[in-house]
């Protein structure tokens, strides 16, 4: 699916001693963490239907996923079932509570969900989350007043509708608690392997993020392209396991990702983590292309196998395949919402507005949901803690968390 959506809708080498140089299969050792325990995390009740669903999403490592999890571009892509449009009610809530927090005086990144009432758009964001975290993994908002709020109206808008999804965490080495995803004319951009692609206008490989669910809010477009794509990583990880069940073995193991320079206390400048993480009857997919890429700048490191170039290279092509992505044109006051334990994202290169107020911006969120997943210990490496409701994000020495404004 091609184009605007919504204009019809309106709406790294494995090294010796590596799980895959040791001497039992890997299915079998994978197995060692995945079946620890069979409790689950306790949905809120709004999501108590739908995790019901998903709380055993795989019966084994390198099995296929089921659940509203595994989807298919042709169940959305001609339906807005997944699009929530902002009511009048939700944007005079949203309104007043806006204005609360600037009567208030408080630093936006100290507001919590006490601080901004909404009595009948709260329920709903929780809802929405619920959805998210238990269900597709993918939402769409629209309709958020960007034309009318000021900057500082905008982001602390953006932020308190974060509070009823979650605990907001650092997104690069600034600290900066909401991001601003705008072209910054960085020397070398996107074709520099230490740059953050969102940082440039170059396209953003398939990904996620290291953090339970991502928000994304558009307050300006691209002259040209930009367009915004998603796909079910857990139907990537079925098709794999169709139709080369070798690919999805070699992802299972682990890959050496780069931390682009952005290392957090006692870490090095580098980390592996299988893309296929297999835990307490459920898929955790991993994947971030450009990391992959970059790491192996790293003498220790050295050059992806051709078997780890073939499978991430077949997981790009599955994801980028017409039978899973979908396609969405972000317009001014879109909110888009995905799960990374269970949709990979990517952007295309565009071509930008000359004048620095008109460049295409987007605010990011990163959110660790208080009813997130239970994740196995390797994500300690990148999330810093398995604590669900508190991790995730990059946290680097020296630097105190903020909420800027505009794009630094």
């Amino acid at each position: 699916m091609r184009g605007n959506v919504g204009s019809r809708f309106n709406r790294g080498r494995v090294r010796k001693g590596s799980r895959h140089e040791v001497g039992k299969g890997l299915a079998d050792i994978v197995a060692l963490s995945f079946w620890q325990t069979d409790t689950m995390v306790a949905p809120s009740p709004q999501a108590a239907k739908t995790t019901s669903k998903a709380c055993v999403q795989v019966a084994a490592p390198l099995t296929p996923v089921h659940g509203p999890s595994v989807w298919y571009a042709d169940e959305y892509k001609n339906s807005d079932t997944w699009v929530y449009h902002l009511t009048d009610l939700d944007l005079k809530e949203l309104t007043l509570a806006v204005e609360g927090v600037q009567k208030s005086g408080k630093d936006i990144k100290d507001v919590t969900q006490v601080d901004f009432p909404l009595p009948t758009l709260g329920p709903r964001l929780i809802q929405i989350r619920d959805e998210v975290v238990n269900g597709r993994g993918f939402q769409l908002l629209r309709g958020f007043p960007v034309g009318k709020f000021t900057t500082e109206q905008t982001v602390i808008g953006y932020w308190g509708l974060g509070t009823y999804w979650g605990k907001a965490v650092s997104q690069n080495k600034k600290h900066h608690l909401i991001g601003h995803v705008k072209d910054l004319g960085l020397p070398g951009g996107h074709h520099d392997i230490v740059n953050r692609v969102y940082a440039t206008y170059g396209a953003q490989p398939y990904h996620c993020d290291p953090v339970d669910v991502v928000g994304l809010l558009c307050l300006k477009q691209a002259k040209e392209g930009g367009l915004s794509s998603w796909s079910s990583s857990h139907a990537v990880h079925n098709e794999l396991l169709q139709r080369a069940p070798e690919l999805a073995s070699e992802l299972a193991q682990p890959l050496f990702l780069d931390r682009k320079n952005e290392i957090p206390a006692g870490k090095g400048p580098f980390y592996k983590m299988p893309v296929f993480n297999y835990h307490k009857g459920r898929l955790i997919a991993f994947y971030e292309n450009s990391f992959y890429q970059a790491a192996q700048r790293h003498p220790e490191v050295g050059p992806l196998s051709e078997a780890q170039l073939k499978a991430i290279d077949t997981f790009d092509a599955i994801a980028a395949s017409d039978k899973l992505r979908m396609d969405w044109v972000l317009q001014p006051g879109d909110l888009q919402l995905l799960n990374n334990h269970q949709v990979v994202h990517t952007r295309a290169e565009f071509v930008d507005h000359e004048e620095w107020e008109k460049k295409r911006h987007l605010l990011r969120l990163w959110v660790a949901p208080p009813n997130g997943w239970p994740i196995p210990e390797e994500f300690e490496e990148r999330y810093g803690s398995n604590e669900i409701g508190n991790r995730g994000g990059i946290v680097i020495p020296g630097f105190e968390p903020r909420v800027p404004l505009d794009a630094e």
